[in-house]
């Protein structure tokens, strides 16, 4: 395990006991938690990203803040769904967060999850073609959204110009180097991690899996980081990819730790039924910080990962989410081989 970062679903609701009760508060609480992780020694700061709910639906505005209020940790997504996504905006705006942080995005992208809104992508303008599903659409819009990360130039000049350009086809700007090497794939299953790794995309290991293979959670996560390993290997890439998994985990070091989630101590994974199929969901961790070097070693995933990203609780507020962060870098990541 090389970083750890946190990873926010960015709720707000105006609930009892949420200290989260507006759009305005969950951006500017993202903001807020990402400088002071940054202070507490946190490698990353990530965030889900969903639409038509009460969440942060607009990653880019958010990245680009974080990046000009903090200097070191990284600044992500767990995952930007790319059926929504017009592949061109998303270069330029990837290009432009990435250079106000100074090269310091790691974008997740995927197919997505079940939304609030049945087939919503619709809505933004995007419906599949003929013979082609939802997936597919996605895997097409990432396909023309990672050449043009890339810098591939494309478009025709005007040959009269309102302004100088250096002649033939023109990339989308700005362009960032280097970003291309900093986007994840999230997948839900073996296949999808070992066609991640044939596009040349990092694994983002899902916070579910969409197959049950009949093995604890973090053994399925371990092995299908080892068939993207494997897949990249194959695939003959000219940098080393990186793969992370995400874990909720509490250390209990204090009264209030353990009235939130003292009834996490014997959690276990489950599974149910998601978009149609099975969906299998790994575990929370709470416990003393003894305890939970002693069970997190056990987790073969995280021990295969070089990334650990915390899911947060993020209605709890910045103060308490701070000390969760700081409670896991300073109480159990060492033990754990961190730094």
């Amino acid at each position: 395990m090389k970083k750890i970062g946190f990873l926010s679903f960015g709720h707000w609701s105006d609930a009892a006991g949420s200290a989260t009760r507006s759009a305005s508060d969950s951006l500017l609480q993202a903001i807020e938690l990402a400088v002071a992780a940054e202070e507490v020694g946190v490698d990353g700061a990530y965030f889900r990203v969903h639409h038509f709910a009460r969440q942060q639906g607009s990653p880019f505005p958010l990245l680009a803040a974080i990046g000009a209020r903090t200097s070191r940790i990284e600044i992500g997504t767990g995952v930007i769904d790319m059926r929504y996504e017009n592949p061109l905006y998303f270069a330029e705006d990837a290009g432009a967060a990435d250079l106000i942080s100074g090269g310091r995005l790691q974008l997740g992208v995927s197919r997505g999850s079940p939304e609030q809104v049945l087939e919503g992508y619709k809505y933004f303008g995007y419906v599949p073609g003929d013979g082609e599903s939802d997936a597919d659409m996605a895997r097409r819009h990432t396909a023309v959204m990672l050449d043009a990360v890339s810098g591939v130039a494309f478009a025709e000049p005007n040959p009269n110009p309102m302004s100088p350009h250096p002649g033939g086809p023109l990339r989308i700007e700005p362009h960032s180097p280097g970003l291309r090497e900093r986007i994840w794939w999230g997948a839900g299953t073996r296949a999808t991690a070992v066609w991640a790794a044939e596009q040349g995309m990092n694994l983002m290991s899902s916070t579910l899996l969409t197959e049950d293979s009949g093995v604890p959670f973090h053994v399925a996560q371990a092995q299908q980081i080892a068939a993207f390993r494997e897949a990249w290997k194959a695939a003959g890439h000219e940098w080393e990819p990186r793969t992370s998994v995400s874990r909720s985990i509490f250390p209990i070091t204090t009264d209030l730790d353990r009235a939130y989630f003292g009834r996490e101590r014997n959690s276990s994974d489950q599974v149910g039924h998601i978009d149609g199929g099975v969906g299998v969901f790994g575990r929370s961790y709470a416990g003393e910080p003894d305890e939970l070097i002693e069970k997190l070693a056990g987790d073969e995933a995280i021990a295969a990962a070089d990334t650990l990203l915390l899911t947060i609780p993020n209605q709890l507020g910045v103060e308490y989410n701070a000390h969760v962060l700081e409670s896991i870098v300073k109480d159990v990541a060492p033990g754990l081989g961190w730094r």
